[in-house]
């Protein structure tokens, strides 16, 4: 069977074509950051309207990719949540006009479970069960997952997420627009550890996750620096460096303490933050020590992209769970735990 998956919950539209035994067959994507940098964040009105110049020719974009035609989709999968609740409306809409037109089921998908599963279009794959590491935009969770549609959420975030904490310190650095990747790349330059940071809830004995309190310390020592005149590149390239140190830090901490709780010897990484390059080389090696195989999208994948939307529904389809959708109605969540699904 043939799977269409759009992905529209935030800044990039995201369009793919999965067959559910053949795997991925195309996939598009548009990115709004050049858009959205002017402002210096995502701009929901502006996020919505780019999706609807983007989705139709994406999906004609596919189609032609994959040598297919309209009448040989089998199911159109959409992101009905979490996100911004115009831009997923977008998607939802077309999804379900389209659906109706072919007279073909729409099926709804977790923006999260997209992103969990993801590391199953790597190879090798991770085998079931696993914990997962979720850092997605304002998500931060470790789940135990012991198959498609079993999710056990172990930890999340009490407040800002890691991707807040990279973004929020990467503009109090002055740092353009999308900026955890920007701080990423100014941390190559810096020394961690010439600038003392919390590990917030470092050695709390749960799984749960808090990075407010690190970004109002990154504050307080620039105000103090400024103070002394004390502020130039190289403190900055130091304040990313020690950012990063002091949130990847933790993340290591806390999933292979999760993993080891579970009883599994698998962790997989999913989210944007998955392709942070300290993240990956301090994962590899301290779960090297204990004994644990860690997992990853494909890189293109770690974003958000259709590819994962298409592929959630495709593996639903495999283990039997049709949509629960009646009809061609629709409703979209801004909010909306995984673990509630």
């Amino acid at each position: 069977m043939n799977v269409l998956g759009i992905e529209s919950s935030c800044d990039e539209t995201g369009v793919a074509i999965v067959h559910t035994t053949k795997g991925l067959l195309a996939h598009a994507l548009h990115s709004q950051i050049s858009m959205h940098a002017e402002y210096g964040g995502v701009v929901p009105e502006l996020a919505s309207r780019d999706h609807i110049r983007r989705l139709l020719p994406l999906i004609e974009q596919c189609l032609d990719e994959a040598q297919l035609q309209r009448q040989d989709l089998d199911y159109i999968a959409y992101t009905a949540g979490p996100g911004l609740a115009g831009a997923l409306l977008v998607g939802a809409s077309v999804a379900n006009a389209l659906a109706w037109a072919l007279q073909i089921p729409a099926y709804p998908i977790h923006h999260l479970e997209g992103h969990l599963l993801s590391p199953l279009m790597a190879d090798p794959q991770p085998p079931f069960p696993f914990v997962a590491l979720l850092v997605s935009g304002g998500h931060t969770q470790l789940m135990r997952v012991g198959g498609v549609n079993d999710y056990q959420l172990l930890g999340e975030t009490l407040d800002d997420a890691a991707g807040e904490a990279f973004d929020k310190t990467a503009k109090l650095l002055g740092l353009d627009y999308p900026g955890g990747p920007a701080l990423a790349a100014l941390a190559q330059q810096g020394q961690a550890e010439r600038i003392e940071l919390p590990r917030p809830m470092l050695h709390s004995k749960d799984f749960d996750f808090s990075f407010s309190g690190l970004k109002t310390a990154v504050l307080t020592r620039l105000r103090a620096a400024e103070g002394e005149q004390l502020v130039d590149e190289q403190f900055r390239a130091d304040c990313a460096a020690a950012t990063e140190q002091a949130i990847v830090d933790v993340l290591v901490a806390k999933s292979i303490a999760a993993t080891q709780a579970a009883g599994v010897q698998n962790l997989v990484v999913a989210g944007g933050v998955g392709a942070n390059r300290q993240l990956r080389a301090q994962l590899k090696e301290q779960a090297a020590a204990k004994g644990i195989q860690v997992f990853y999208p494909p890189i293109e994948f770690c974003t958000d992209n259709g590819a994962m939307i298409a592929f959630a529904a495709a593996m639903r389809l495999q283990h039997g769970l049709e949509p629960d959708q009646q009809g061609y109605g629709f409703e979209v969540r801004a909010r909306w735990p995984l673990y509630a699904a």
